[in-house]
């Protein structure tokens, strides 16, 4: 897919500050991603990635140094899970909905689909919804496809059909969206108004760009970079009443120096008064109730042209 796509995956308007409405009258919304993807390219979640020392730190560790700081605060997370890491996590994932989180999809191995027939999508899609729900007890809400270290876009991959296939299983929202900074409609199809529910997410609050021990450039991680993200982009949706969220993963994040990080600054934010933490399936659930396409999908032509010889 050309890169405007992940961009402008919506034709729809953008509700205004003074629009927005959370749940008993709240200020800001607050939602927080876990990845538990190990996934480095395009092919997936692989048997040898499953074996190194990260992978390794990131199960029998990381998690529960995550859930630990997630706890303390009294905050809710979405999962975003691979369905081949059922096999990995196996009783840890039903200890997580125990907590309040949610469990949500990442496709089968984390692969990129971009390039997949429309059937062979569907089949990929259909066994990780029924890998999932056998786990979780019925089949998750929500299907993420975050992006991938090795990736070339930061937003992950999807094809031409992706929403078309969610809408079709019943999926409820994408997990993942560059759209719009808040709750927003995946339009499929212009004419029919044919759309999906998508969270919002920026690669600049995902702490796998900072704390990944890049390979190129100084080599250096940049947990003090993405805290200064954080907290900025907080303080300016807070003031807004609009919605902040992060994106965590246990082997980048659930390190204990990091994690002190993480601990100061959810301390810090749930020191604001007025927020409304939740999953993304709750966040979803009110976003439809309150509006629902068929009153507050605005939608226009879209601006974006191309030209001969454009990379788009």
């Amino acid at each position: 897919m050309p890169w405007k796509d992940r961009y402008t995956i919506s034709n729809e308007r953008s509700i205004q500050d003074a629009g927005i409405r959370w749940p008993e009258g709240k200020r800001c919304a607050v939602s927080i991603t876990v990845d538990l993807s190990l996934a480095s390219g395009g092919e997936g979640i692989r048997a040898a990635e499953l074996s190194t020392p990260v992978a390794r730190f990131a199960i029998e560790e990381g998690l529960d140094n995550l859930l630990g700081v997630l706890r303390r605060h009294g905050l809710r997370a979405t999962f975003a899970t691979p369905a081949v890491m059922v096999k990995v996590y196996g009783p840890k994932l039903k200890e997580i909905l125990a907590e309040g989180h949610e469990i949500a999809a990442e496709a089968l191995r984390h692969e990129d689909v971009s390039t997949l027939s429309r059937e062979e999508e569907k089949a990929r899609l259909d066994r990780t919804t029924a890998i999932l729900a056998e786990a979780i007890g019925r089949p998750p809400a929500g299907w993420f496809m975050l992006s991938r270290q090795m990736d070339s876009f930061a937003g992950g991959t999807t094809s031409p059909n992706t929403i078309d296939l969610l809408i079709e299983a019943g999926y409820r929202y994408y997990g993942n969206g560059q759209a719009d900074d808040v709750p927003h409609w995946w339009v499929a199809d212009f004419a029919s108004r044919r759309a999906l529910l998508t969270m919002p997410y920026y690669y600049h609050f995902d702490d796998q760009y900072f704390c990944m021990f890049p390979t190129k450039g100084t080599g250096l991680e940049n947990p003090d970079m993405l805290l200064r993200n954080w907290r900025t982009e907080f303080k300016a949706q807070y003031e807004r009443g609009r919605h902040f969220h992060m994106t965590l993963h246990p082997q980048h994040m659930g390190w204990l120096h990091r994690l002190k990080m993480l601990d100061d600054f959810c301390g810090w934010m749930t020191g604001h008064a007025g927020l409304w933490n939740a999953t993304a399936e709750a966040c979803i659930a009110h976003w439809e109730a309150t509006y629902p396409a068929e009153a507050h999908l605005d939608l226009e032509p879209s601006i974006w042209k191309d030209y001969p010889g454009s990379l788009s």
